[in-house]
């Protein structure tokens, strides 16, 4: 449990939240949202003790351990995985240490001999001896396998690193447990596990994160950091969202009795209630749904980038074909082979990989920025393709403010359409006049969607398009490419997203191509799909 009394964090004169009394207890899990910058990290951070709060209180309950994800990727790069893990447990890791150092002492006496024998007794009743099997299930589950396990730290990959780290803040099941981001860098099988680890989890949560089918997973609660307040409501992220569109709709039908506004709430609540019911939460968790009141329901007052994409005409019938298209990595690796597969109207396909480079390698390639090994490709006449590429710092190599910037891409050169257009996109006042090389790297992937939005172009070419984003804008561009009358290609970490765009799934193996048109949630799950798999990655 952990009591969070009168808490205010300020930096200057920026009064960050202030006020913020929340009790978090067991069995809960906490999704804390807000907006870029609104200090979702700072409450964790204060939370966890490495930053002071101006004021106010945090305790946890008696005995309690606390455990936090790392964000610090080279910390233990002097030690083994396996080390790594363990000493998330600190208290576990400090008998074991103890313990080791007293057999090794050459002159072992019996006053090290009872305390050695005290030391063992702790080290039982904590299952010390299952402390290192403990661990390499945590860490196979996240994808470590166990010839990985004895190695350095420093030998793993970044990409790894994260996964270890992961381990280390979950073994031993911590009474509290803070997780910044913990999908980050983790591929969509490992988001699953992870979901499926923490449904179950009995302790108490708190977790920031801009995946939003994780957070539906995995949270009881919402705490919303919203203009300096810190609110807590039952529900996971989708009913707050759904809810808060519900009060605001609500808000703006001044006619409307209060007696059907209640009834529409109510009606809202019920079939909330229905689907998580169905969910794989166990049964402690379900109980939010006791916890479910209209009263909370409340408009948010959370500013949603206004994302439409207007193609100028209709596709064709050809839109693109794809022939004997192979690519390697820099490094040599295969990505994929004689990939063939034609992009029919009203395609929307999701590219998935275990190596993220092959989707990265065919757009590039289809957009004209690489060539292939071998193969060809051919668009349609009547398509325009609009490109968001993975990696954007090409277009930002420049002092232009961001009219100077835009100007480049838009037909209509006029300022004040253009500012109308950056104002769409949540750029206002000052900012339109920042330099592009200064921009954060959500607000450049928001002058990228207004570039690709002045093309007017009916196929969109989208790699990880919700990298750096926040939850508002990941939102609002999930709404619009769901509605979007054109072709959309796309890859992406986010579960929610491939499940609500995505009517088609292209998985690229080296070993060939897995073609289905279905659901996501389907395709996870399908035998046939894992055989295939199987085959096709060699394991």
């Amino acid at each position: 449990m952990i009591t969070v009394s009168d808490l205010a964090v300020q930096f200057g004169k920026r009064v960050l939240f202030q006020d913020v009394n929340l009790k978090f207890t067991p069995g809960n899990c906490y999704g804390i949202i807000g907006a870029n910058g609104a200090g979702k990290s700072t409450l964790l951070r204060t939370i966890s003790g490495v930053l002071d709060p101006t004021r106010g209180s945090i305790t946890l309950g008696p005995g309690e351990r606390l455990s936090v994800l790392s964000q610090d990727h080279h910390a233990f790069d002097a030690f083994t995985v396996m080390d790594t893990v363990l000493m998330g447990h600190s208290v576990l890791w400090a008998i074991m240490e103890e313990k080791n150092a007293l057999y090794a002492k050459p002159d072992f006496n019996d006053e090290d001999g009872n305390r050695v024998a005290e030391l063992e007794d702790k080290f039982a009743e904590m299952e010390g001896w299952n402390a290192e099997s403990d661990a390499a299930m945590l860490l196979s589950g996240l994808g470590i396998k166990e010839d990985q396990h004895y190695k350095l730290m420093k030998e793993l990959s970044g990409k790894e690193k994260v996964r270890v780290l992961l381990a280390r803040a979950l073994y031993g099941k911590p009474d509290n447990l803070l997780l910044d981001e913990p999908t980050n860098d983790l591929d969509l099988e490992t988001v699953t596990w992870l979901e499926n680890y923490l449904s179950e989890y009995e302790q108490t949560v708190l977790v920031v994160s801009h995946d939003r089918h994780f957070l539906d997973s995995v949270c009881t609660h919402t705490v919303d950091i919203d203009f300096g307040r810190v609110q807590q409501f039952a529900g996971n992220y989708s009913f707050w969202y759904e809810s808060s569109q519900l009060a605001l709709r609500q808000q703006q039908q001044q006619n409307k009795k209060a007696e059907e506004k209640k009834k529409e709430l109510e009606e809202f609540i019920r079939r909330f209630s229905a689907n998580v019911a169905k969910s794989k939460q166990t049964t402690s968790r379900k109980k939010m749904l006791e916890k479910l009141n209209i009263e909370e329901i409340k408009a948010s007052s959370r500013r949603y980038p206004g994302i439409i994409f207007t193609p100028d005409r209709d596709p064709g019938n050809k839109i693109l074909e794809v022939k004997g298209l192979t690519a390697y990595a820099d490094d040599g690796t295969l990505l994929f082979r004689d990939l063939n597969f034609n992009v029919e109207k009203d395609d929307k396909i999701v590219f998935i990989s275990r190596d993220p480079r092959a989707m990265t390698a065919l757009f590039q390639i289809i957009n004209g920025a690489e060539k292939a090994s071998e193969g060809t490709y051919e668009w349609g006449q009547t398509i325009t393709e609009a490109y968001l590429p993975l990696d954007n710092s090409e277009y930002f190599n420049t002092d232009m403010n961001l009219v100077e910037w835009l100007s480049q891409f838009a037909a209509d050169t006029n300022e004040v359409y253009l500012k109308g257009f950056l104002g769409r996109m949540l750029f206002s006042g000052e900012e339109i006049l920042k330099s592009a090389s200064v921009l954060s790297g959500g607000e450049k992937m928001r002058c990228m969607i207004s570039r690709m939005m002045l093309k007017n172009a009916n196929t969109l070419v989208l790699d990880s398009p919700t990298n750096h984003l926040d939850l508002e804008s990941i939102q609002a561009f999930n709404n619009t490419l769901k509605t979007f009358k054109g072709n959309v290609l796309f890859t992406s970490h986010d579960h929610e997203f491939i499940q609500t765009v995505a009517n088609r799934i292209i998985e690229l193996t080296p070993g060939g191509i897995i073609d289905k048109i279905m659901d996501y949630d389907d395709y996870i799950v399908d035998p046939t799909v894992a055989e295939l798999k199987a085959k096709y990655y060699g394991a």
